[in-house]
């Protein structure tokens, strides 16, 4: 191939090929081999890529997809799976944001022309494409999001699903509808790639197509299990560093833990045990890998240790496909990982640590493979593996909330959504849990049909009922406020507890407490980072992540387009934020026109009960309303750990919910009531109404 920038990119894809990775890692170390532990490439790009499984087959790759429409192509980890580009555009999916720009930075580097010229890439609320764009690579919901704007995708001619295997919600949306597609389109190329064995379930379902395989990774990887199954896998982790830092030649230690809390208490752990070691071990470097730690720490994994030193890289499934770190030689995996399970009949999210399929495990101990030969401690043992792992995860179609897949689905004219063609089928109930979802908040209407504001809702790449809170907010005049609000909600977690620092961090984060709520709390956070100028050094102060807080900018600034694009005013409460004094009653209503079904009120038995299915719930301890605990609130979801936690919480006036949902709320008859319920009533709104019975609410039944 030429030299970067030589000749124009889309002349080259027409001569060549593209050929992708998953990471600029997966490129920079590609090579032979028969390298040893410790040792690192030095080989140019080129050779590197000739050194990969995949570049002895090319000619066979472009000619097969030249001869088949639908392709599946399975290789390991590190083969370096590929497409090849005729004419049109060539769009590429990723699972997770980090890949999709992190690819598309490397590429656009590699054939020397501007990310956002030949070579882009589109995320949500962030879009670095052009008209001169020849490959985009985007989420699955990107693409997903195109469909519904044009429903042919005419400008492509080829689409490739990477990293298929993971089986994302949106992959398996986009499946069905692909499927449909190459019907229509004769023309178009369609290329799924998966590192697993899923490739007979994938011919199988489109059309018994043909599949193409990568045999060999580019690193052997030996894999040890452990003799009998381990009673603490955490402590045997813990062990299992140690052994390999004493006992086993230079390189870097990859541990796989499920969540923040673990990685936490790993990373002390070892520091100290370290210590007690004594001076003359070398010096072993302790870095947490999960999402809600601040940019800065979470670059420090990718920094090479220095000599004579050794880094360990205690991480959650982050590191299992999103990210890649040079350097890892030893892969420790505990055989486990957090799941989010979404209940329909109660609405509540459960973070649930279960065994990892199969298909995983792989993933994890390819980890090991990408920069050298590698190893593999397995804390399970081989039986486990064999006869106790599943093949592959249970796809996130079949264990999550589908209130904005179905809402996208019908925006698509896809009405009969109980036998649309999904490779592995969501539960009835989670598909008519997510249609009353949306009957009440406006959207469907009594035959299932998309409404006006429906549609307008579809517009909003978000949760249904952030985009109903940001369309009652231009009616009450408080857009400013929600889009910001949203754009916080979006991002994910906005403080951050440092593990030496808790008590100093947790004082940090009350002084931003609002007595109205955490949505309002959010608020004053963003209001008063902007007021320091966007400051990075003010974050580190208040113990707030600074790239979640300039996300939210980001996405603040995308959401205000679209308000643009489809022309709905932009309006403030308040010139100058001051919260003092204010309660900012049109904000909250806002909030409850899209959360109105997420209502509770104060049990006298402790906690909350929801309105709708009367469930004990209660606000978790890290809320704004943990120690006011008021009367009526609506939260944004629920997540059971201990108990079943409100989170994202705000107080309401209860008639604010029969005003905003005549469809689900309704004024309850006391001549209906039982007797019980008659006595129920006295607390707490006998006392607070002109009419005392007036705002006994109660769930509208058809």
């Amino acid at each position: 191939m030429p030299e970067s920038g030589e000749r124009h990119l889309a002349q080259e894809l027409r001569d060549l090929g593209l050929f992708a990775y998953k990471s600029p890692e997966a490129k920079k170390d590609a090579c032979a081999a028969a390298l040893t532990f410790g040792q690192r490439s030095k080989l140019s790009i080129q050779d590197q890529r000739k050194s990969l499984p995949i570049y002895k087959l090319k000619n066979e790759l472009v000619q097969a997809v030249h001869d088949n429409q639908v392709l599946v192509v399975i290789g390991e980890t590190g083969s370096g799976k590929t497409t090849q580009a005729t004419h049109g555009k060539i769009g590429c999916t990723q699972p997770r944001r980090v890949a999709a720009k992190s690819v598309a930075e490397r590429v656009a580097e590699e054939f020397g022309c501007r990310l956002g010229e030949e070579v882009g890439y589109a995320i949500r609320f962030e879009d670095h494409t052009g008209p001169d764009t020849v490959i985009k690579y985007m989420t699955d919901g990107m693409l997903l999001t195109e469909i519904l704007i044009d429903e042919n995708l005419s400008q492509y001619s080829i689409i490739m699903l990477d990293e298929a295997h993971e089986r994302t919600l949106h992959t398996d949306i986009l499946f069905g509808l692909l499927k449909r597609l190459v019907k229509r389109r004769p023309d178009l190329r369609l290329i799924i790639t998966s590192a697993t064995l899923d490739a007979e379930k994938f011919s199988g379902y489109f059309f018994s197509c043909n599949i193409f395989t990568i045999p060999g990774r580019t690193f052997p990887v030996e894999i040890l299990y452990a003799k009998q199954p381990e009673i603490d896998y955490l402590d045997a982790a813990l062990i299992t560093v140690l052994q390999i830092h004493l006992t086993e030649p230079e390189g870097d230690i990859l541990v796989f833990l499920t969540g923040k809390d673990e990685i936490d208490h790993a990373c002390q752990s070892l520091t100290e045990r370290m210590k007690g070691l004594g001076k003359n071990v070398p010096e072993l470097i302790t870095l947490p890998a999960h999402g809600s730690l601040p940019i800065e720490e979470q670059s420090r994994i990718f920094d090479p240790a220095p000599p004579g030193k050794r880094k360990v890289v205690v991480a959650t499934n982050i590191a299992e496909a999103s990210l890649t770190i040079d350097g890892i030689y030893y892969v420790i995996d505990s055989g486990f990982a957090k799941q989010n399970v979404y209940n329909p009949k109660q609405g509540l999210d459960s973070l649930v640590i279960t065994p990892i399929s199969q298909a995983s495990a792989k993933q994890r101990a390819g980890r090991a493979g990408r920069t050298g030969p590698g190893k593999c401690y397995r804390l399970y043992t081989e039986s486990a593996f064999h006869n106790e792992m599943s093949p592959t995860s249970i796809p996130e179609i079949q264990r999550t909330n589908l209130g904005v897949t179905t809402l996208n689905m019908k925006a698509m004219g896809i009405n009969d959504l109980l036998s649309f063609d999904f490779m592995d089928p969501p539960s009835p109930q989670a598909l008519i849990s997510a249609m009353e979802q949306l009957y009440s908040l406006g959207a469907l209407d009594e035959e299932g049909l998309l409404t006006k504001l429906g549609r307008k809702m579809a517009e909003f790449p978000m949760d249904p009922p952030l985009s109903k809170m940001l369309l009652a907010s231009v009616d009450l005049g408080c857009s400013d406020e929600i889009l910001t609000i949203i754009a916080m909600i979006q991002t994910g977690d906005v403080f951050y507890r440092h593990r030496e620092k808790q008590a100093q961090a947790d004082q940090k984060r009350a002084k931003f407490f609002q007595p109205e709520g955490d949505h309002l709390t959010l608020l004053a956070v963003y209001e008063a980072w902007k007021a320091k100028g966007y400051s990075r050094p003010w974050c580190s102060e208040n113990f707030v992540l600074y790239k979640s807080l300039d996300m939210a900018r980001d996405v603040q600034g995308q959401l205000l387009s679209l308000m643009d694009r489809y022309v709905y005013p932009s309006s403030s409460l308040y010139t100058h934020f001051s919260f003092a004094g204010k309660n900012y009653s049109k904000i909250r209503k806002a909030i409850a026109a899209g959360f109105f079904f997420h209502a509770a009120k104060k049990d006298q038995q402790g906690g909350y009960r929801t309105l709708v299915e009367n469930q004990s719930v209660y606000i978790h301890p890290s809320s704004a309303l943990f120690q006011r605990q008021p009367d009526w609130v609506i939260y944004n979801e629920l997540v059971l750990t201990t108990k079943v936690y409100m989170r994202g919480v705000t107080v309401v006036d209860p008639k604010w919910l029969v005003e905003l949902a005549p469809r689900f709320f309704k004024v309850a008859d006391p001549s209906k009531m039982s007797k019980r319920k008659r006595e129920e009533r006295i607390e707490p709104l006998y006392d607070r109404y002109h009419e005392p019975n007036s705002w006994r609410l109660s769930k509208r039944r058809a």
